[in-house]
């Protein structure tokens, strides 16, 4: 606590409020055209993560309160030195002109309808004394600690309004972070009693397990290390759409995606919107996102046009899984509001428009050590450990851990959005079997007939153009399976079916339980005298039937693959419900990730989840028929082919409602909703689309394909902006 002498509490509060206004530098930019809105990519290196307190940002702060460099890299500071450390982040805030403080954590359900999809409660680092003065104050305590009322999020029954205490608890592995004048301090948040209301607690729990069983493993095999953990790379797809059309979309608006609309003539029939250049209008948006990235830390390196008009994509360097997750949400965060300081809106959903590819968030995924050996390279593993026979034993537990849990990774996936996406030929079915290559095929299945590790050597072949200007070059003799729901990339495993606007704690937690209790198993085996060799190929040979390296979209494929008994759940609904499943609850508890009383929670929330998202786009459907559709054809005169059957759809719709709404619990509320969703809106938005292409375009009051997806051929600030 250090008292600012001489400041009266008028100008304090002044100085507080200006802390939160743009310079006036970047005003005139937001009311500029949107082409001359432009900020430059950070002015050097040295820039690089200013906005994120840690590395050389946070020691300098902490040399001054007599604290090593280095020290928050250990988690323990939190019960050693939280007075100093909050000192220093006040610094730093003061330096940085904020003058608030938050503990943001991350509530579960929030995809699709929370801004951010995180809680915070902002608190101004001050306090007042008598005389009008103020005290500048962050005490140790509130950095660690808070308390909110845990009865007003999602909780599955685990809070209520008469027990409706929660706790927010410092993540000290994820860095603390500022955005103009708040400092964002990333937080756990659970309740009186220890049960996680949040997505971030299961996951540091399975990082927990996975760490436990995996040092286990191989210490069995002769690698000792302290530690190991999940690193991950997430791609984010996104569309942007001119901001004035989004407002002449209410579905957009309330659900994310559209839930009618005639196709467009022109679609994505050509190949011409992937890796294509930029549109001018997007492109400076996306480079002031990266800007704004790049202050916080965030390592957002990529970026480019996806397959669909209107899409993109950002890519970030890999990092520990919890870190990215944080980032990630952030990320998306910041998309949704620079997208409306440049006229456009930014679109996460997975499907948000019909016909044309929808949205995933590609979940790369290894394994590391604490010295920076990543097991999943086999040519690094080797080297470190000194031995062949490690890999393909961590390889076999994986392949089991996919072909035991695929349930597990299905419900996973669940998001609402993937409803539209999975197995429609630019996301994997919903069959979840993995690629390992010919080559590492081949490497697995000798070993499992040899019982003997050997190096593993990639093939590469040389290809020669025959051009003098250009060289020989070689590749990898691995094709890439596109297909696949869980491929394996050389080095990682790309989980490529989650969906675009999730949050992936809950992917990863289910990745690191899985792999958790197969090393687990693997090394209760090998404790009981087996040798590691027979006990891997054992388990190859158990769960060989999950490999498969051909085409997914094949349908005799999808068909051979679930006569094999790969695991297939068509029904994102009936995935949710493989979360309590007693194989599930027992294997969440065994590990310390989630009780039982978790899981059923958990399960409920999923599924309320869903209801909602769907029951709020069928309020919106009947609205817009209601509203725009019926109005449209009534003025065009063209009410004759249409009208009754406008009328006669929004009363199905309506219907579907009701059911819904009387449903006994949630489960049977949410398969209604499916129901509801995949048939009855199905038909009703066909009846709008015939509708929608009779009216003369001057008397069609909601925006089309064509308005919302063509940036490219509406150039300028007058075209996306009024």
């Amino acid at each position: 606590r250090s008292p600012i002498v001489g400041v009266s509490t008028v100008e304090m509060l002044s100085r507080f409020a200006r802390g939160s206004r743009a310079p006036a530098s970047a005003l005139a930019r937001r009311a500029a055209p949107a082409l001359t809105q432009r900020r430059n990519f950070i002015a050097g290196s040295e820039e690089y993560g200013k906005h994120c307190f840690k590395g050389a940002v946070a020691d300098a702060y902490l040399a001054k309160h007599g604290l090593p460099a280095g020290l928050l890299d250990d988690p323990s500071w939190t019960t050693t030195s939280a007075d100093k450390v909050a000192a220093a982040v006040m610094d730093w805030a003061h330096d940085n002109g904020a003058s608030v403080m938050t503990h943001w954590f991350q509530p579960m359900a929030s995809l699709g309808v929370r801004h951010g999809q995180t809680g915070q409660v902002h608190n101004a680092m001050f306090t007042f004394d008598k005389d009008g003065k103020v005290e500048w104050e962050l005490e140790g305590k509130a950095l660690l600690k808070g308390e909110t009322d845990g009865s007003s999020y999602p909780s599955g029954g685990m809070r209520a309004t008469h027990t409706a205490g929660g706790y927010t608890v410092i993540d000290p592995t994820s860095p603390i972070f500022l955005r103009g004048d708040t400092v964002f301090v990333p937080t756990i948040f659970v309740s009186f009693y220890g049960d996680a209301l949040d997505e971030k607690t299961p996951l540091m729990r399975a990082q927990k397990a996975v760490s436990t069983q995996a040092t286990r493993l191989l210490k069995l095999l002769g690698y000792g290390v302290d530690k190991v953990g999940p690193n991950i790379g997430l791609e984010q797809e996104f569309f942007l759409v001119p901001r004035k059309d989004y407002y002449r979309r209410p579905d957009l608006q309330l659900t994310g995606r559209t839930i009618m609309g005639k196709n467009a003539p022109r679609g994505q029939e050509m190949c011409d919107h992937y890796m294509a250049a930029i549109n001018p209008v997007a492109l400076e948006c996306m480079q002031e996102i990266q800007h704004e990235c790049f202050m916080l830390g965030i390592p957002l390196r990529t970026r480019h046009r996806e397959v669909a008009p209107n899409q993109y994509e950002f890519a970030p360097f890999f990092g520990t899984a919890v870190t990215q997750i944080d980032q990630n949400l952030m990320v998306m965060q910041i998309c949704d509001e620079v997208a409306a300081r440049h006229g456009l809106a930014c679109l996460p959903q997975e499907k948000p428009f019909k016909d044309i590819n929808g949205s995933g968030k590609h979940n790369n995924i290894s394994l590391g050590t604490n010295t920076g050996v990543n097991l999943l390279n086999p040519a690094q593993l080797a080297k470190a450990s000194g031995s062949h026979e490690i890999f393909p034993v961590l390889m076999a537990g994986i392949v089991r851990a996919i072909d035991l849990h695929g349930d597990l990774m299905r419900m996973a996936i669940a998001s609402p959005g993937n409803d539209f996406r999975l197995g429609a030929c630019e996301a994997p079915p919903a069959i979840i079997s993995t690629y390992l290559g010919e080559t590492m095929t081949a490497y697995l299945d000798e070993f499992r007939k040899s019982k003997a590790g050997k190096e593993y050597a990639p093939a590469v072949k040389t290809v020669d153009l025959g051009l003098d200007e250009i060289a020989p070059f070689t590749m990898p003799a691995e094709d890439r399976n596109r297909t696949s729901p869980f491929p394996y990339g050389g080095h990682r495993f790309e989980f490529r079916a989650v969906g675009s606007s999730q949050n992936v704690s809950l992917v990863n937690t289910v990745l690191c339980t899985i792999w958790a209790d197969s090393f687990g198993h693997l090394a209760d085996q090998i404790e009981a005298g087996g040798k590691p060799a027979e006990v891997a190929a054992a388990a190859l040979d158990q769960h060989w039937k999950v490999i498969f390296n051909g085409n997914n979209y094949d349908e005799a494929n999808q068909e051979a693959l679930t006569k094999a008994g790969v695991w297939r759940i068509d029904s994102g609904v009936d995935s949710l419900q493989r979360l309590s499943d007693p194989k599930n609850v027992d294997l969440f508890s065994r590990h310390g990730v989630l009780n039982e009383k978790e899981c059923k929670a958990r399960t409920a929330v999923l599924l309320d989840h869903y209801s909602g998202t769907v029951e709020m786009e069928a309020l919106c459907m009947v609205d817009m028929i209601k509203q725009h559709v019926i109005p449209a054809v009534v003025n065009a005169e063209v009410e004759g082919p249409h009208l009754s059957g406008l009328q006669a759809a929004a009363a199905k719709v309506e219907a579907g409602l009701s059911k819904m709404h009387g449903a006994a619990d949630e489960y049977s509320k949410a398969t209604a909703a499916r129901e509801l969703r995949l048939e009855t809106m199905e038909a009703a938005r066909d009846v709008c689309d015939k509708a929608e292409g009779d009216v003369p375009e001057d008397l069609w009051t909601l925006a089309t394909y064509k308005e919302l997806l063509f940036l490219d051929s509406h150039q300028g600030a007058d075209a996306i902006s009024d």
